[in-house]
């Protein structure tokens, strides 16, 4: 079972921080809450839009969804940010993505939108604005939380898009990790989800957990769906044992 260790009431801006015990009962709950969700949303609506996140633990838990018993033909997968590099580039989260799982799976091609980021940020971003132009709310956002409390390719001291007025997609040019060129939804397009589920492990995430709890001004608060968001982190940042 999973231990919530702090749960707001239900709405926008609030947090339900969910403790799992380590970095594999992590995996295992994440990918359970995707089914799940794909499940709910085949069911209600004939399709499942879902937000992919880079990074190492969205990598393992995509390899464990080649097995998933569902509907493939139903889902839709975006991307919430990208690096401004070749289109086959091994760092790039759609190469990752493809080579984890989306390749391994009857999904097809056109089920898959990546973001051009090849393009170079400004074109990409308005390419991505342009197909996300006629996307409903999305099923599910999956993110990561970075050190310094990034989110996507949303970075401290940079514009994350909160305005309902800001655009689908953001073109990034000064991005404090290489490359400095990516392409990111914005933080009101990423909050345009029906679930929001952050994936956070490692020790080295625990200044921006703490941060985060405290209401530190940092990215990754300013993504606000309707219903809250959900942070599926190892106990062991939150100060208390996994259950």
């Amino acid at each position: 079972m999973n231990a919530t260790d702090a749960t707001d009431d239900a709405g926008p801006g609030s947090v339900r921080w969910i403790g799992v015990a380590d970095a594999q009962a992590l995996r295992q709950v994440a990918h359970r809450r995707i089914l799940d969700a794909a499940a709910r949303a085949i069911e209600r609506r004939g399709r499942f839009l879902i937000v992919l996140a880079g990074g190492s633990t969205p990598r393992t838990i995509y390899r464990m969804l080649r097995a998933a018993d569902t509907d493939w033909s139903s889902w839709q997968a975006y991307f919430g940010d990208e690096r401004c590099l070749p289109a086959g580039d091994p760092e790039r989260n759609s190469r990752m993505a493809a080579d984890a799982w989306l390749n391994h799976v009857p999904i097809r091609q056109d089920q898959v939108h990546a973001i051009p980021a090849e393009l170079g940020a400004t074109a990409a971003a308005l390419a991505y604005a342009k197909t996300l132009r006629n996307v409903d709310d999305f099923d599910l956002v999956l993110l990561g939380l970075g050190e310094d409390g990034h989110t996507a390719s949303l970075f401290p001291g940079r514009d994350w898009g909160v305005a309902a007025s800001a655009p689908d997609a953001l073109a990034v040019f000064d991005a404090p990790k290489p490359p400095p060129q990516r392409v990111s939804l914005s933080a009101a397009r990423l909050s345009r989800a029906r679930e929001v589920l952050f994936l956070v492990g490692g020790v080295s995430k625990k200044d921006a957990v703490a941060g985060w709890r405290m209401s530190a001004s940092i990215p990754a608060r300013s993504i606000q769906p309707r219903a809250g968001v959900d942070v599926l982190v190892e106990s062991q940042l939150l100060g208390t044992n996994g259950a």
